[in-house]
């Protein structure tokens, strides 16, 4: 176990964004999270990241293990350019050559170097979105979404980089409407709908369960 909630739940005032919920995530697994908009699975992944503070429960991690976030809007600042922004966040993540880790990432996700963040292609703010993510080396990857802006050929070269994590030991979490992705990159599943966690098992679970759904 590398991160866990226990009984986390969040309200916004008196609306339940998520009830009391368990889930656990390992080394080396990819875990994905679907459901309707609404069900919860932003605020599941918030939860996990540190980004939001729970009304209840509690997140754990294991001591040192570093968490990128992917969030749905992406955290950076518009008037820097890809590159100024990279070398701002690597700063704060104590890499040691500013530069090279900047053009690294850059090159990586074939993202427009100095142009400012506010006049990239959506595509490209997303990209730049999880590059700034992979800063520090992160050994659990935390996504929302992360290919709704994405062409295919980008969200290929998205999920090479995910899968690469994965099979070196790191854990990936992330939320999709894409059952394909599902398919391809997730080894379980968990089911958000209207905040609560209504099912947490394998893929294979999942496939053998929605058939049931769909031919009974």
């Amino acid at each position: 176990m590398v991160l866990r909630a226990r009984e986390v739940a969040r309200r916004f005032g008196a609306d339940v964004a998520l009830e009391p919920t368990d889930v656990e995530v390992c080394g080396g697994e990819a875990l994905a999270l679907i459901g309707p908009n609404g069900a919860g699975k932003s605020t599941l992944l918030s939860l996990l990241a540190g980004a939001l503070e729970p009304t209840s429960g509690n997140v754990e991690r294991v001591d040192g293990v570093r968490v990128g976030w992917v969030p749905q809007q992406p955290a950076f600042y518009d008037r820097l350019t890809a590159r100024e922004n990279l070398e701002l966040f690597a700063r704060l993540e104590g890499e040691d050559d500013l530069a090279a880790t900047a053009a690294r990432l850059l090159a990586r996700f074939d993202i427009p170097p100095d142009r400012p963040a506010h006049m990239l292609s959506v595509g490209n703010r997303q990209r730049l979105n999880v590059a700034l993510a992979l800063l520090g080396s992160p050994r659990v990857l935390l996504l929302d979404e992360p290919t709704a802006a994405l062409d295919p050929g980008q969200r290929r070269r998205l999920w090479e980089t995910v899968t690469t994590l994965r099979d070196e030991g790191g854990s990936v979490v992330f939320s999709t409407q894409n059952l394909e992705e599902l398919d391809l990159y997730a080894r379980r599943v968990a089911v958000l709908q209207r905040g609560r966690l209504t099912f947490l098992g394998s893929t294979a679970e999942y496939g053998e369960l929605h058939a049931e759904e769909v031919f009974s």
